[in-house]
């Protein structure tokens, strides 16, 4: 049986499951917004897109 203390942190700071959910949250949301632009693309226009984003990903590195 789960101590008073940890029913009262899980109260107030959610369970582990829910802890991780808050911070992918932001993530799924971007993923979401940028859905409909992504889909919308042509398989070569895909392929381009993925070579800019890998461009810029070296740039950064």
């Amino acid at each position: 049986m789960a101590s008073a203390f940890s029913l009262v942190a899980r109260k107030i700071f959610g369970s582990k499951n829910e802890r991780e959910i808050k911070r992918l949250r932001p993530d799924v949301d971007e993923i979401n917004r940028i859905e409909p632009e992504i889909s919308a693309l042509s398989d070569d226009e895909l392929r381009a897109k993925i070579a800019e984003w890998k461009a810029n990903i070296s740039a950064i590195e």
